[in-house]
């Protein structure tokens, strides 16, 4: 018994140290805002509820609380401290501005809507894959142009979010209420001209190109319905 509670000790432990880590590249070298989600509480699988004092929350473990999205900085010192207080909190991007922003669906339509993209020969960005849903990053969009682009359609997937400013995306390798979160396309360092303006930041699609590939993946579907439904 002792071994086997030494074991999720340690594993915590290594969990806790891969979750600063990854917040400490996101804040520091990628200069994307982060801050600590609100977690879970729980001991067995079953009895994993969120910490928040919702006893309904509709999405546990995977939102801010206590700090609040606004509190999401790049600050080395204050990252540092919120996760050696909270090792186990998920790491949540706090999109818009000039952070990245994202478009999810349900994972099943996200996989779809990935092998889209593959086939139409379009570059995917970092990809966030939970067990529910699938976020595409993309670069930062106003609420504006989000706003032009999705004026010019004429139809779009009811599945589809839109992440931008006031927004927030959980990032791997956090684990919420539905599971864990993973990179289904792990981030790639940008190259080219702009780079030395973010040395280190992975490089992002343009929103206008990733909806357009997503409407069109839908619209596309032999019996006339929409592949991004579920």
């Amino acid at each position: 018994m002792r071994e086997i509670l030494g074991r999720r000790r340690r594993l915590g432990r290594r969990g806790g140290s891969a979750r600063l880590d990854a917040a400490l590249t996101c804040a520091t070298e990628w200069q994307w805002p982060v801050v600590p989600g609100v977690g879970l509480r729980g001991a067995g699988d079953r009895d994993r509820r969120c910490a928040c004092p919702d006893p309904e929350c509709a999405v546990p473990g995977a939102h801010p609380f206590d700090p609040g999205l606004l509190a999401a900085t790049t600050e080395a010192r204050m990252v540092r401290w919120w996760w050696m207080n909270r090792p186990a909190a998920p790491v949540l991007l706090a999109t818009g501005g000039r952070a990245p922003c994202a478009l999810s669906l349900p994972a099943v339509a996200g996989a779809r809507a990935l092998a889209g993209l593959d086939r139409a020969g379009l570059r995917s960005g970092p990809v966030v894959a939970t067990p529910t849903r699938w976020a595409l990053l993309v670069a930062p969009y106003t609420l504006e142009r989000l706003g032009e682009l999705l004026y010019a359609q004429d139809w779009v997937p009811s599945s589809l979010r839109f992440h931008g400013e006031g927004g927030y995306v959980v990032l791997p390798p956090s684990e919420i209420g539905t599971g864990q979160v993973r990179w289904e396309r792990a981030p790639e360092r940008a190259t080219g001209p702009r780079r030395e303006h973010a040395a280190a930041a992975p490089w992002l699609p343009d929103v206008g190109v990733v909806l357009d590939a997503l409407v069109e993946a839908s619209t596309s579907a032999p019996d006339g319905g929409s592949r991004l439904a579920h």
